[in-house]
């Protein structure tokens, strides 16, 4: 039998790796032959290298779209390889260089005009990738979780590329690159504004329809950044928690490894010290935009309840709650990405 961690993996984020473009036959082949935790790496960075080799195989043959959908293949493997594996971080950074690659060499190959931005930020660098639909597009700042990182995102930002939309994937403190020398905050307002601020003046994005979407942690520095920046016309946060800390005793183990890692604590205590700072009392309250709050009630990682606390507080919110949604709803893709992007293109469009 596996053991805790790999069950806890498997049990908590499956939906998550299909929906986000993991093939299910490698998610089943993969986790099958995973029994002790200290595996997990090494085996999805053998599915990774695998399509990183079709990848190239394609290229050599001049089949440009095939292998741009094998990188974003090798790109999900890398990244789920070390998305919550903390038991040596020089094999965590190699895969996640890995996974930064490949989603480059994806994006040559599907997207050319794809930007990667490096924005400064209180001597560090927050880095991002935009993608703009053709034409001055609305943008929407796609905000990433705990766990996730814009190498994850491709086919969730084509959810909103497809209706028209620029995305920018943001990294902000604590998260993906950006994360190698910074770590998690409560005020991730500043690295939003931030960004906001290095995009003022382009011709090619609507700077005045901007909308931002975050998921599971993202959900809640997308309503705590929409709270102290106007600019932001409109806010969804999906999965998300109203006060992290409080949700800590029923986070898997490896959550717990994760955001002590991630928010530079010394341990599990000054860890939920940490979360406990990622509050939104008497933040929602100031986030007079729309709001679309999102969620599943089969989450078992945030309570429902966290939920209702968000929308009761925020002026202008409106919540969904989904009876079979898991974590993020990634078990109901085809119900929560639908929505998020048709309601943020109507509400920033006025239509």
């Amino acid at each position: 039998m596996p053991d805790a961690r790999v069950e806890a993996a498997i049990a908590n984020w499956a939906p998550r790796f299909t929906s986000q473009g993991v093939d299910y036959n490698d998610f089943v082949r993969t986790t099958r032959q995973v029994d002790t935790w200290d595996q997990w790496l090494d085996a999805w960075v053998a599915i990774g290298d695998t399509h990183a080799d079709l990848a190239r195989a394609a290229e050599a043959a001049g089949r440009t779209r095939s292998a741009g959908e094998a990188w974003v293949r090798a790109a999900l493997s890398y990244h789920f390889a070390k998305f919550v594996w903390m038991l040596d971080m020089a094999k965590y950074r190699a895969a996640a260089d890995q996974a930064v690659a490949s989603l480059r060499s994806a994006h040559r190959q599907l997207d050319p005009t794809a930007e990667r931005l490096e924005i400064p930020f209180e001597g560090k660098m927050l880095y991002g990738n935009l993608r703009r639909a053709g034409g001055t597009p609305p943008l929407v700042i796609l905000l990433p979780g705990l766990d996730s990182t814009k190498e994850e995102f491709f086919n969730w930002e084509q959810v909103f590329l497809n209706r028209g939309m620029a995305t920018l994937s943001l990294e902000g403190p604590g998260q993906g690159e950006t994360g190698y020398d910074t770590h998690i905050r409560a005020d991730y307002n500043l690295a939003v504004t931030a960004a906001l601020d290095a995009l003022e003046g382009r011709a090619d994005l609507d700077m005045n329809r901007v909308g931002m979407v975050g998921v599971s942690m993202g959900g809640y520095y997308a309503p705590r950044a929409a709270a102290f920046e106007p600019r932001v016309k409109a806010v969804i946060p999906i999965g998300g928690p109203f006060n992290f800390g409080e949700c800590w005793p029923q986070l898997p183990t490896i959550t717990r490894e994760t955001f002590v890692h991630h928010s530079g604590a010394s341990n599990e205590d000054e860890g939920r010290e940490i979360a406990l700072t990622l509050d939104l009392d008497g933040v929602a309250q100031k986030v007079t935009q729309p709001m679309l709050a999102i969620f599943g009630k089969l989450d078992r990682l945030i309570p429902w309840q966290q939920a209702e606390q968000l929308v009761a507080a925020a002026p202008n919110a409106k919540l969904v709650m989904y009876e079979d949604g898991n974590h993020v709803c990634n078990n109901i893709p085809y119900k929560y990405r639908p929505l998020a992007a048709d309601w943020i293109r109507e509400t920033l469009l006025g239509v």
